[in-house]
């Protein structure tokens, strides 16, 4: 998986890995040669007492050692903008594949996760590559070159080193095998460690209402032990490299001094020839070491590479068409025909046999308690996810058949809980039109009852806005999404109870605003409250996924029980603020005035 995974994104570079391999290639040689100069040196130049070899070779060695920094300063600097830049296009590909991911999916793997494998998963991967630029090719070609001449300069003693190679070898082998399953487990934390940092951030105000600060505490630091319990597992594994290599050295290191000391007074080798045996001894020391550091690396970037693959592997549920349909014949008309939704594995489905058809110029409600399945019908029409039976159509076009991006352009969605993004108030609101201009953002300010609250800030549209929108109230974020939306000018406006956050008055004078702005709009709201939809030219009411009553408010009064329990669960709350002795008793509606809509005409 991990080989499969550093071809496909290294495949666009293979010039540069090209390059970087002959740069290692021209290092490599220039090392190796250097020893062997250097043994000349001392049998042809030292003991003869010739200083001209000594001179000439010195200037040969002195030539190399250029040429082999300039190599390697070459190889490092390719090596590093060429994993950086793998690292970059993975971390955009798992981007872009989520940014495709419907609601199932995301549910799927889990936000914290996917965050964890787009940041740290990635970066295991990238920082391996980068290791392995450095010794991919000068490793083995560092070991193997080192035994080689070695064996031209005394074949008993090469079989030292070959030795050397086994045993670290097998001893690195054994220790890498058992740090493996530790690797797994240690991304699984990371992710709960994420999830929870995450839960905790966003829910600190509960937190601290409900003084559970202790016992989150608790909670995060029992996740946050078990993390540390496996990596000080595999710092203990990984802290016996360095002794088993700095064993293997002063040991083979010991032997070939006293077999060389031997051969050299007997006469079977001559004294450079052990200068240069202990310098390949030290460069095949130096390349196991560095074989080793992407050994240690490589099975947490396996772990990680797979959790990515998992991600790029899994295909959306709901996929563009391959022949989309780009425009669409009935502007403004939304149709729904017997459309359902079961969620995977699901014994009862959320939505069943929803028929409805809502025309330009018309505002159709959808009442029904939590749980009915109202915000899932809206999902439908945006194709957060498709219908499991029935149909979607928006414009006369199924929407699965439809050209995605003419689907955003034809809806505007404003969400119960709005987000802000990250930068000022102008550029959350150029999300509905990158290109409206600042007096086109006051107009729909204006609309949307933002002006005042945005004047107010110190640098009014430049003023800055926090991720997600926490410097500002629910009410006023709920305010900035209506504007953004209108910005956009869609045919069909999606509202899922995006008013709940408002005061009587602000909603009053919003939905006044917004009247004249979408009387040739198709407009679906979703609310919790009977006053925000009795208006309404038509209501549908939900109840467990189905629609079980449409009409008007007085209408559904008189004919629907549902309706009706509803409307008179929310008036005892209403009626019990008006409840006492004192003078505003009198002045509260009776039930069935207030519930009629009359209570506000006395």
């Amino acid at each position: 998986m991990l080989l499969r995974l550093l071809q496909v994104h290294l495949r666009p570079r293979r010039r540069s890995v090209a390059l970087l391999g002959l740069l290692q290639l021209v290092q490599i040689l220039a090392t190796l040669a250097l020893p062997t100069l250097g043994a000349a040196i001392i049998d042809n130049g030292v003991v003869k007492a010739d200083s001209g070899y000594i001179t000439r070779t010195g200037l040969a060695m002195l030539a190399l050692a250029l040429v082999q920094v300039a190599a390697s300063v070459g190889a490092v600097s390719l090596g590093a903008r060429t994993a950086m830049a793998m690292g970059r296009d993975m971390r955009s590909a798992v981007f872009r594949r989520v940014l495709d991911f419907s609601a199932r999916e995301v549910g799927q793997f889990g936000t914290p996760s996917l965050m964890t494998r787009t940041v740290n998963d990635v970066q295991q991967v990238q920082m391996l590559a980068l290791s392995a630029f450095g010794v991919v090719v000068s490793a083995p070609l560092m070991c193997v070159g080192s035994v080689a001449l070695a064996l031209q300069q005394d074949i008993e003693l090469s079989l030292l080193l070959v030795a050397l190679v086994v045993v670290l070898g097998m001893s690195f082998g054994l220790i890498l095998s058992r740090t493996d399953p530790f690797y797994a487990r240690m991304q699984k934390y990371l992710d709960r460690i994420n999830g929870l940092l995450r839960e905790r951030i966003t829910g600190v105000r509960v937190v601290r209402a409900f003084v559970r600060d202790t016992h989150e505490g608790t909670r995060f630091g029992r996740i946050n032990s078990e993390l540390r319990d496996i990596s000080l597992r595999v710092g203990r594994l990984l802290a016996t490299v360095v002794p088993v290599v700095l064993f293997a050295l002063n040991a083979f290191m010991v032997a070939v001094l006293w077999l060389g000391a031997h051969r050299i007074e007997a006469g079977s080798m001559p004294f450079g020839a052990l200068s240069a045996f202990l310098s390949y001894l030290s460069l095949v020391l130096m390349s196991v070491v560095m074989v080793t550091l992407v050994c240690l690396a490589m099975p947490r970037a396996r772990v990680s590479a797979e959790r990515i693959q998992q991600v790029l592997a899994t295909e959306p549920s709901v996929t563009a068409p391959p022949d989309p349909v780009r425009a669409v014949p009935a502007a403004g008309e939304l149709t729904l025909c017997g459309a359902g939704f079961r969620y995977p594995g699901a014994k009862e489905p959320v939505l069943s046999g929803i028929d409805l058809r809502v025309g330009p110029g018309e505002t159709v409600a959808i009442l029904g308690s939590t749980g009915s399945g109202k915000t899932t019908l809206l999902n439908l029409v945006l194709r957060h996810f498709d219908a499991t039976g029935g149909s979607v159509h928006v414009g006369g076009v199924d929407v699965r058949t439809l050209d995605p991006a003419v689907l955003r352009r034809t809806v505007g969605f404003v969400p119960q809980r709005p987000y802000l993004f990250s930068g000022t108030v102008a550029d959350n609101l150029r999300f509905g039109d990158p290109d409206a201009g600042d007096d086109e953002l006051w107009r729909v300010l204006d609309i949307a009852q933002a002006r005042d609250f945005v004047q107010r800030m110190p640098e009014g549209l430049n003023s800055p806005i926090a991720q997600g929108g926490t410097n500002v109230s629910g009410g006023q974020r709920q305010r900035l999404a209506i504007a953004r939306t209108l910005l956009r000018r869609p045919d069909i406006y999606l509202f899922d109870d995006c008013f709940s956050a408002l005061d009587y008055a602000t909603d009053a004078a919003l939905r006044a605003a917004l009247e004249p702005q979408l009387s040739r709009a198709t407009v679906l709201t979703v609310a919790q409250r009977v006053s925000t939809v009795q208006h309404a030219r038509r209501i549908v009411v939900l109840d467990a996924g189905r629609v079980v009553a449409t009409g008007t408010h007085a209408e559904l009064l008189d004919t629907s029980t549902t309706y009706r329990e509803i409307a008179h669960s929310q008036l005892t709350v209403t009626t019990g603020h008006y409840g006492g002795s004192g003078p505003d008793a009198a002045a509260a509606p009776t039930r069935q005035e207030a519930v009629h809509g009359r209570g506000a005409q006395r």
